[in-house]
């Protein structure tokens, strides 16, 4: 005779794992943190060698970077270094693995040799070539750099708009106030003097300068060593950057190329003055037209 086979409820029971006293199945919080680790893990790995998220603080890239901007920075360009790593956890050093050299107009991430903390500046000069600056214009190899002024270039002056690389925070465009004005709509624009820039391989991109007598717009000629760059902010006369010193809170003369963490690519999305915590504000301060933006120069053919 054969025996009836256990009900359904009874073979369910029989392979189910280890219960609790109440009859609930028991975690296994070991496998769980294991599970987290590698997640954590997979996503350091991407921040350090392939791309990484970058904010932008202050106005020294201006008017191609804005203050809220959101950014990815590939790693893999010119190679990788200590600067690569996530969080910089690694000593600093000169070595690169796989290393390259960026191109004229290039935008790109810095670790100044007496800070942790990233910059972003745009190489201006390639190792081996003479620059110096002569009435705010760059001077390349004895030639000097192409600047067409553009007028009439509106940004919006976003009254909101803080900045806190110094504390306490300020008004981002208080060095802007006379070049402030309300629109017949209503809207408030800013409107400083602009030029346009075209580096020796075509790149081509504004840059802003309104200080003509700036101690920044003279510099005797000097040679970029190999390995090195020489980097400047587009918001010229408010960039602290390769003109000056480290005791100006500049990067005291061309940078190593072992100190550049990677190549900015495109703009994600923009976030204007009003947003607040409130994750719901965020969508009344998109700014319209930046998402997916290119960072990459445009280049014009040689001898335009």
């Amino acid at each position: 005779m054969i025996d009836n086979p256990a009900p359904p409820e009874t073979r369910s029971a029989e392979n189910a794992g280890p219960e609790q006293p109440g009859g609930e199945q028991k975690v296994d919080w070991w496998a769980e943190l294991r599970g987290l680790g590698w997640m954590l893990l997979a996503v350091l790995a991407f921040h350090s060698f392939i791309a990484k998220p970058f904010y932008i603080p202050s106005i020294s890239m201006m008017p191609n970077l804005l203050v809220g901007d959101r950014l990815v920075v590939s790693k893999f360009p010119y190679g990788w270094n200590w600067a690569s790593a996530s969080f910089h956890v690694l000593p600093r050093g000169n070595s690169r693995l796989l290393p390259g050299t960026p191109q004229y107009g290039d935008i790109v991430i810095v670790v100044p040799r007496n800070r942790t903390d990233d910059l972003i500046k745009r190489v201006v000069a390639l190792p081996g070539d003479r620059i110096a600056i002569i009435n705010g214009q760059i001077v390349l190899n004895g030639k000097p750099v192409p600047q067409q002024e553009i007028p009439n270039v509106q940004l919006a002056a976003d009254p909101l708009l803080l900045c806190e690389d110094r504390t306490p925070s300020y008004y981002c465009y208080d060095e802007f106030a006379p070049y402030h004005s309300r629109l017949p709509s209503g809207r408030e624009v800013i409107e400083p003097p602009m030029l346009r820039e075209t580096l020796p391989n075509g790149a081509t991109y504004l840059i802003i300068r309104d200080n003509p007598y700036g101690p920044e717009n003279v510099m005797a000629e000097r040679v970029v060593p190999a390995d090195h760059v020489f980097l400047m902010g587009d918001n010229r006369d408010h960039s602290a950057d390769s003109r000056f010193s480290l005791d100006s809170d500049g990067l005291g003369g061309p940078v190593p190329l072992s100190d550049i963490g990677g190549r900015a690519e495109f703009i994600t999305f923009s976030l204007d003055g009003s947003q607040t915590w409130n994750p719901l504000s965020f969508w009344h301060a998109l700014r319209p037209g930046r998402s997916w933006t290119s960072l990459r120069p445009e280049h014009q053919a040689k001898g335009q």
